[in-house]
């Protein structure tokens, strides 16, 4: 799964993903981790509208005052049988991350850890799904974090991802509207996969590892 993510720019977004109500304020990002605010595109009162969220969520039903940084994946198997995301799930609590690409990292034979970034074919705005909830601390601030929904890796990320780790649900263009607004039947049959030849990825150097960087550096090849 990925660890960090990049935001795209605010109009190249709304180029991508319109909304109603475009509430959110964001800039590019080249080196988002969990527990910062992410673009979230989401329904409300029937209609779209964008928002800022925290890339982490928080179960509505977390007691104490110690939540953590969240959840900042979930897998698609699990969004229908976990406690913690069931009543999101059957709520329609779905939204749209979207990004310009990610990172995965490839566990090399000599035992470190080679980020590489991975971004689409002709797409340089992507949303993937995510689910939201609302949580409520006890000096009654309210968090709106986010989780992106995971799916098994394709042959191209497989390969370079030995951990066994999953893969974004990239959404296609066409399937936005049924995340957002479809049953949860329709919803989870936009959850697959994206194909391997859509992809591309090259290694990037190690100043992605850490977040005081956050610069188009991170993201060009290495030689």
């Amino acid at each position: 799964m990925c660890e960090r993510i990049v935001i795209p720019d605010r109009q190249e977004v709304e180029q991508e993903l319109s909304v109603n109500n475009p509430w959110w304020s964001f800039s590019t990002r080249f080196n988002v981790a969990a527990t910062q605010s992410v673009p979230a595109a989401r329904m409300h009162d029937k209609e779209s509208e964008g928002v800022m969220m925290r890339w982490g969520l928080v179960p509505s039903t977390t007691k104490g005052p110690e939540f953590g940084p969240g959840i900042a994946s979930v897998r698609s198997a699990a969004i229908e049988s976990s406690e913690d995301y069931r009543g999101v799930w059957l709520y329609g609590q779905r939204c749209i991350v979207p990004l310009a690409g990610f990172y995965i990292w490839q566990r090399t034979e000599a035992g470190y850890r080679q980020p590489f970034y991975v971004r689409l074919v002709n797409r340089p705005v992507f949303g993937v799904a995510a689910l939201w909830d609302r949580f409520v601390t006890d000096e009654d601030d309210v968090i709106e974090g986010c989780a992106i929904v995971t799916v098994p890796p394709n042959s191209l990320l497989a390969e370079i991802d030995n951990s066994g780790g999953q893969m974004p649900a990239i959404l296609h263009r066409d399937a936005y509207q049924t995340w957002l607004n479809g049953r949860p039947a329709q919803a989870r049959g936009v959850l697959h996969s994206y194909p391997p030849e859509r992809m591309l990825t090259h290694a990037v150097g190690p100043h992605v590892n850490f977040l005081e960087y956050d610069d188009p550096s991170l993201i060009r090849p290495i030689v």
